[in-house]
């Protein structure tokens, strides 16, 4: 991060310096306590439960330089702080400011699914042009992309940011902060239609990225998704779409090779020519994410034969689909979040790997809605279809997989456990080398504890 003083901060939040001196200078950002340290600057976030103001005392004994604050009653003597009206609201104005002044080339990258790695794609190709900037994690939401923010500085030519939601109002409230020059929409699935009611609800929230587009602005999307093939796009910016059908895109998406774990290969037509370019990361459906970022970063000066060098060398973020291995077991570890689009992606990566069986671990889907059941069911008909040797279901809400499956007459290759702890009690002695095991589940099913006992039971 540049420095930043403290009268930058209250000019930028509209806020006003209660103690300290505005020549003073902030050299981080945090909104941690416990991570807070000489020369931050401490945001205390007021949340539904909890009002992070009462570690305002903590931080200061930590030597913390400065705090933004809604209450000025909670600032002890002894540190600067700049008085606020909401602290949240603050941060982001904050981070607007900061990101506007650096001047980068910005891309950001929304969807039900495939989010995270075409993010990592896109990082991976800026990088073989520009310095680049990108989300960590799952920084991606109302806290988490300002704080990715501050993480830059000006030696950065690009960033990519990552934009997750799960109600309206919240991608237009990210993308007023970044105001991106180019948009990805990497499908509109089912994620979440809990809350947005509808797949056109899904669809109106993610079309919130081209809230500030202008002429100069490009929107690329994945045009193999019914709801963005159909998509009326309304605006003056450009629409780049990405198809695995010749008629349907600018980018065309063929012949692809899946090589289970070992990753995949595709020919990728475009602007007349065609390529082939190789991912070392497992999963055909990474070919639809990797030309989309490829089609993003064209818009910034990166020609096709840099990003097939970028694509080769780059690494998924951590929990998906990553490759673990113990005496001849090998896991394939995409615990990171799963939605149905996921799981078939993940289903079908688990039948191109090399192995003596195939084995699934699947766990629930979180905010599905009214027919979640029926979602879950599906799963398992999709997992009976590719005749994998073995499915465990493993949470309630997994039991509607595992009855799926019996459906679809799987039978005898079906486990349900009803928790973890009763899968470790009675499934641990199922798994011998040579196997290939996918460990997959939405995130707040804990699913990576799974991979973690099945890798230590092999120590």
């Amino acid at each position: 991060m540049n420095t930043i003083t403290l009268g930058e901060i209250e000019k930028a939040t509209d806020g006003k310096i209660i103690s300290g001196q505005s020549k003073e200078e902030i050299f981080a950002v945090c909104t941690d306590s416990r991570t807070a340290k000489a020369g931050d600057l401490f945001v205390p976030i007021v949340g539904e439960v909890h009002d992070a103001h009462k570690f305002i005392p903590q931080v200061k004994e930590k030597g913390c330089t400065a705090v933004l604050t809604a209450r000025e009653d909670a600032v002890p003597e002894g540190i600067s702080a700049v008085l606020v009206s909401d602290t949240t609201k603050a941060l982001q104005r904050l981070a607007a400011w900061y990101l506007e002044r650096l001047q980068l080339k910005t891309v950001a990258v929304t969807g039900s699914v495939g989010k995270t790695s075409t993010r990592d794609m896109v990082h991976a190709i800026l990088k073989q042009k520009y310095c680049t900037g990108a989300t960590v994690g799952n920084f991606n939401n109302d806290i988490g992309v300002p704080l990715t923010i501050f993480s830059f500085d000006d030696t950065m030519e690009a960033a990519v940011l990552e934009i997750g939601m799960d109600h309206f109002g919240e991608i237009h409230r990210l993308v007023d902060i970044i105001r991106p020059d180019i948009g990805i929409i990497t499908n509109v699935g089912i994620s979440h239609i809990e809350n947005l009611g509808s797949r056109e609800g899904i669809f109106s929230a993610k079309m919130e990225i081209t809230d500030y587009f202008g002429k100069e602005n490009t929107l690329v999307v994945n045009s193999s998704c019914d709801m963005l093939q159909k998509a009326e796009f309304r605006g003056d910016y450009d629409v780049i779409k990405v198809s695995l059908e010749e008629d349907q895109g600018d980018y065309t998406v063929k012949d692809i090779e899946d090589f289970g774990t070992e990753g995949i290969a595709f020919t990728l037509a475009a602007e007349g020519q065609t390529y082939r370019i190789s991912l070392q990361v497992p999963g055909a459906h990474n070919a639809l994410n990797a030309s989309l970022a490829v089609a993003a970063c064209r818009k910034l000066g990166v020609s096709i034969e840099e990003a097939a060098r970028g694509l080769v060398a780059m690494e998924l973020t951590g929990k998906r689909l990553s490759i673990r291995e113990a005496r001849g077991i090998k896991v394939i570890d995409d615990t990171y979040n799963a939605a149905p689009d996921s799981m078939k992606s993940a289903l079908n990566t688990l039948v191109s790997a090399k192995g003596n069986r195939k084995i699934a671990i699947l766990g629930g889907m979180n905010e599905l809605g009214e027919n979640s059941a029926v979602y879950h069911q599906e799963i398992g008909v999709y997992a009976a279809e590719k005749n994998i040797d073995l499915l465990i279901a493993v949470g309630e809400k997994a039991g509607d997989i595992a009855l799926g499956a019996n459906h679809a007459g799987m039978d005898t290759k079906v486990y349900f456990y009803n928790t973890k702890n009763q899968f470790y009690e009675e499934a641990m002695g199922l798994f011998k080398p040579g196997d290939t095991v996918l460990v997959k589940g939405s995130r707040a099913m804990g699913m990576e504890e799974i991979v973690d006992k099945i890798l230590k039971e092999q120590e």
